[in-house]
């Protein structure tokens, strides 16, 4: 495959990641300035439906496996309910009570974004086994595209507003779907496994399943509570948007870099390099205080290098796994984002209370140094953790095939 003929793919990843942010970052900050709802309503309601998606996304894999070719008119059909949701989400004054429609138009988006996005990585799977280096090569663009989607949507609100994002989006949506109507093949690598019980039934699925999850809380602690940490702990709300702009334009630019260099020297050492980076950003961060915007910018620009090697590599290690033992890709992704999504459920379900309680909101002493030992000490732990089980862990890294030139 030619070099254009991979770029329907980051900017298919672009979208779904503009799309994916406001879910994480935009959307609860949002309707707590907008509208004025708690931070523990915000919370269940974040929770709830991530338990929801525990469900959901194994059978959204389950029926995108099932369409085959008839996969890119549903992909249309879902990016369209998309986009109507983040209008509706932002750009919509709520006509019943706030709350009510945060979940509302979050369930559309969380539904529509999830089929797209399990559709979009298992038809990789078949993509990547015809493709002169493989997973490591696709992960690479796609990842790439993944990161610079997230650069313009954490810039995007401050520039356009959040009518004018959610009009962007959609424009975005259009699009990334024609620029991927002839990718949607339908086509599935051939292997011995039979969906999700073939996954779990093998020893290295289960293990990357579990550092995937156990990796992911960081990510889920920090997005959670970023522009809360921006405005209460620095000081600087007005800031939320450029340091955020930093961490994922460090991240996008090291994104192809990691995947070089995974080729080259193993995925296993350059994910351990990547945790340990990121351990070492993590630990500054409680020392920050009101005013530190700036050694906060350093630490963006080394945490998002860091998240960069879990965004690239850890998808093509699944992969390759699930071209070697499971045919229904869709369906080992549709695990893959219920695990993702459980990872952000704890972290919405256990944190926004937390801060709720010690009065963040009311600006109570101690309120933001414990926000501040949260965003640290706790991801640092986390990825502690998953440094271990990477250790633990064994990877056919012969799954992963350097490219021929």
């Amino acid at each position: 495959m030619t070099l254009p003929g991979l770029l329907p793919w980051p900017l298919f990843a672009a979208f779904l990641s503009v799309a994916g942010l406001p879910i994480y970052l935009h959307a609860p900050k949002f309707y707590v300035d907008s509208y004025g709802v708690p931070l523990a309503a915000l919370g269940a309601v974040l929770a709830g439906l991530r338990i929801v998606d525990l469900v959901q996304d194994p059978v959204l894999g389950w029926l995108s496996d099932r369409l085959g070719r008839r996969r890119g008119i549903a992909v249309a059909a879902a990016a369209g309910v998309l986009a109507a949701a983040m209008a509706g989400l932002f750009a919509v004054a709520p006509p019943v009570a706030p709350l009510l429609w945060f979940a509302a138009m979050l369930t559309l988006m969380f539904s529509a974004w999830s089929f797209l996005t399990v559709s979009f990585y298992a038809e990789g799977v078949a993509r990547a086994e015809r493709l002169p280096g493989g997973h490591l090569r696709l992960a690479a663009w796609r990842e790439t595209g993944t990161l610079a989607g997230v650069c313009l949507a954490a810039m995007a609100p401050l520039l356009l507003g959040f009518a004018g994002f959610a009009l962007g989006t959609a424009m975005l949506a259009a699009a990334a779907v024609f620029s991927m109507r002839r990718e949607w093949t339908g086509l599935r690598p051939a292997a011995d496994g039979a969906g999700i019980r073939g996954l779990l039934a093998d020893p290295e699925a289960r293990r990357l399943l579990l550092l995937v999850f156990v990796d992911l809380l960081p990510l889920a602690v920090t997005s959670t509570l970023f522009l809360f940490f921006a405005d209460y702990r620095l000081g600087a709300p007005e800031a939320a948007g450029p340091l955020l702009l930093l961490f994922f334009a460090a991240a996008a630019l090291a994104a192809p870099v990691w995947g070089r260099l995974a080729e080259r020297l193993g995925t296993r050492p350059v994910l351990m390099a990547a945790m340990a980076l990121a351990v070492a950003s993590f630990a500054a961060v409680p020392l920050l205080g009101e005013g530190d915007a700036v050694p906060f910018a350093v630490i963006c620009v080394a945490s998002g290098a860091a998240l960069a090697a879990d965004l690239t590599l850890l998808p093509a290690l699944f992969s390759a796994c699930l071209a070697r033992i499971a045919p229904a890709a869709g369906q080992g992704f549709g695990l893959w984002g219920a695990i993702s999504k459980a990872a952000m459920a704890l972290a919405a379900l256990v944190l926004l209370p937390v801060l709720d309680r010690a009065g963040l909101q009311e600006g109570r002493t101690g309120a933001p140094l414990l926000l501040a030992l949260l965003y640290g000490l706790l991801p640092l732990g986390l990825k502690l953790a998953a440094m271990a089980l990477l250790a633990a862990t064994p990877l056919e890294e012969r799954k992963l095939p350097c490219p021929s030139s």
